[in-house]
């Protein structure tokens, strides 16, 4: 019996979304973050018409921040964690038919950078909300450092998974055997390096997304884009591997307190009825929103603001994990 993980654009029983809860994390964007989340889960919800929303505080304080914000049709749940980039420590949900299966990976805070309370166990604790035993495997992987088409296709990049800060004992035929094994995977399209400043060590999320089976976006480069030749690479490796390759407009150079921060559009998130898309007052953010939309039918492309998310390093995929149906 082989459990693979759906692509995100199969049907979602609920979603876990992280609450910004720390304020000596956060600090000034803290309740301008929470905004952007509180808005980012109406919009996953629509008026019912989406799928559950099962907003993730850390404590009572930001419980009751979420309620109020929220509004009475998103579930609030409390869980002690670090930080609300829960697409890296929750479980990664496979199924196999109608039986589904959560995949623990150790987590070590992003190749040491941030050992934060509560990020080495979240996704074990909310398994067991599942009344499920997670499927625990011994090797560090973030669930933004792949993306998968469903038929068995993953692809992630050799800066994140070949960094020697997560797993130096394993080589790179040992990691792809492990995806493949863990995954239910069949193959692996290695692409090279991530965005620029991306403190993650370039998940693949911010870079490139399956759209369908054999259907990969990846953004256009502005002249000013500091990722110009990562994308570039990526467009060529995908193209050799026989995908089609999908175009998607690029915000460009992005710069905040005076550093080119990793911006991007790829950060979307696929919910049963709408296709939110995080934007930064740039000029490509009416075009991404539109092309991307475009690449599902049947679901409303939305794009909101998500500076103050990004200020923590990630944007709507970043901080949710969803759970198939």
């Amino acid at each position: 019996m082989t459990y693979r993980q759906p692509p995100e654009w199969a049907h979602h029983e609920w979603v876990w979304i992280g609450f910004p809860s720390h304020g000596d994390l956060w600090l000034e964007d803290l309740e301008a973050a929470q905004e952007e989340v509180a808005a980012f889960a109406r919009a996953v919800h629509a008026n019912g018409n989406g799928e559950e929303v099962r907003l993730v505080a850390a404590d009572p304080k930001a419980v009751a921040r979420a309620q109020e914000l929220a509004g009475p049709d998103i579930t609030i749940i409390e869980e002690i964690f670090g930080d609300i980039w829960l697409r890296d420590t929750g479980p990664i949900i496979l199924k196999s038919g109608e039986n589904r299966l959560p995949a623990s990976f150790r987590f070590n805070g992003w190749g040491g950078k941030y050992d934060l309370e509560g990020d080495d166990t979240i996704g074990l604790r909310l398994a067991d909300t599942m009344d499920m035993e997670a499927r625990r495997h011994d090797w560090i992987l973030e669930g933004g450092a792949i993306d998968v088409d469903g038929a068995g296709l993953a692809v992630t990049t050799e800066q994140c998974l070949l960094n020697p800060n997560r797993n130096p004992g394993l080589s790179k035929e040992e990691i792809e055997m492990r995806l493949k094994a863990d995954l239910g995977l069949d193959r692996i399209l290695w692409l090279g390096d991530g965005l620029l400043n991306d403190h993650t060590d370039g998940h693949v999320d911010n870079l490139a997304r399956f759209v369908g089976e054999g259907r990969i976006a990846i953004p256009v480069a502005e002249e000013d884009d500091p990722n110009i030749a990562v994308y570039a690479d990526a467009w060529a490796r995908a193209e050799a591997f026989g995908l089609e390759v999908v175009p998607v407009p690029s915000p460009g150079k992005v710069v905040m307190d005076g550093e080119i921060i990793p911006a991007s559009y790829m950060n979307f998130y696929i919910g049963n009825a709408a296709v939110v898309v995080p934007i930064y007052g740039q000029p490509n953010d009416a075009a991404a929103v539109e092309a991307i939309g475009a690449l599902f039918p049947g679901r409303k492309a939305v794009g909101f603001r998500a500076d103050h998310i990004l200020t923590g390093g990630g944007s709507f995929h970043c901080i949710s994990q969803q759970v198939p149906e």
